[in-house]
């Protein structure tokens, strides 16, 4: 019986890592996306639905088709700074998106749903270990709207029986090793692929954002988990679901944190390259340290982030970078 997983999002960045790893351990992911983030190349590892999720009918027809046994929902828009300035843009696509999903599945009675959140649901807890019973108090649409589907999935569970993991996660990193995917957004907003763009010579330099900060260099820390460690973790919830065990959420980090001229420094480092740096001033709302634990997603999924050091995530983004899909 061929084992069919719904990927929302599957042609993205997280997504498609999801779906290599669902590939290689005996499922067939179906990759369901509108590609208006996604890239068609990436879609390398099962079949491909054109859909958006606003789109119910078209969503309707590929529960249809496939007869899922499980979803996992990725598909979403995720720049904090543009959820600022269109929150109406996060409301409609992230929430009414996942309420057409989570409806289509539930009726198609296919009840299993590991959902992809974010620690941005947490708002500002500057300098804490970020635990799964630190208060949710997001300060952003992005957030905002990450939440509401979280507390959309606990209702449906209470009035249709939905089982769900929910993960909570940072800064996701790294690359497939074998360099088949990776990661490529536009426009680019995260600090490791911008820093390789700059050693790459594809920005002229790479700018810190502060470097007055209570840290031991100045800048600001943050959490990263290699893109691997982390669908490991979504292929492990899918598995504690079919299992019959309850309803989880849970954290996604390292617990450690590295700062800005650490990642720097680094990939300096993987690439015997220089790089170019500006310092800049602070930007508004950025915190100086951000960690989280994963101590819970460790003790009962068995989580191993073995992957998620400096050294590693970057070598596998370098190489990434280094392939003809990152020139286009």
């Amino acid at each position: 019986m061929t084992k069919n997983v719904i990927v929302t999002g599957g042609a993205g960045y997280i997504g498609s890592h999801a779906c290599k790893a669902l590939y290689k351990a005996g499922y067939n992911p179906i990759t369901v996306d509108s590609l208006c983030t996604g890239w068609s190349d990436s879609v390398k590892f099962g079949p491909f639905e054109k859909v958006n999720l606003l789109d119910l009918p078209k969503l309707n027809d590929v529960f249809l088709k496939f007869k899922p046994l499980s979803v996992m929902h990725f598909a979403a828009f995720s720049q904090v700074e543009e959820s600022v300035k269109e929150p109406e843009k996060y409301w409609r696509n992230n929430l009414l998106g996942s309420l057409n999903l989570i409806n289509t599945a539930v009726s198609h009675e296919c009840l299993d749903f590991v959902f992809s959140s974010t620690c941005a649901t947490y708002g500002d807890h500057d300098g804490i270990l970020l635990t799964e019973s630190t208060p949710q108090r997001p300060i952003n649409a992005y957030g905002a709207s990450k939440r509401a589907v979280e507390e959309m999935l606990h209702h449906f569970s209470l009035s249709v029986g939905l089982k769900y993991v929910i993960f909570r996660y940072f800064n996701v990193a790294g690359a497939d090793p074998d360099t088949e995917i990776g990661e490529f957004h536009i426009p680019e907003t995260h600090l490791i692929p911008l820093v390789l763009d700059a050693i790459a010579g594809k920005l002229n330099s790479i700018k810190i954002f502060g470097t007055d900060y209570n840290t031991s260099d100045g800048t600001c820390i943050r959490d990263y988990v290699h893109v691997c460690d982390l669908v490991d973790a979504h292929i492990l919830g899918m598995k504690w679901l079919k299992k019959g065990k309850a309803n989880r959420i849970y954290n996604l980090g390292t617990g450690i944190g590295f700062s800005v001229r650490e990642v720097i420094e680094q990939s300096k480092q993987v690439t015997n390259k220089t790089i170019p740096v500006i310092e800049a001033n602070r930007r508004p709302g950025d915190c100086t340290k951000l960690v989280s634990s994963s101590f819970l997603a460790k003790k009962e999924l068995g989580w191993d982030p073995f992957r998620s050091n400096l050294n590693q995530m970057i070598t596998d983004a370098w190489r990434w970078h280094q392939t003809g899909f990152y020139s286009q």
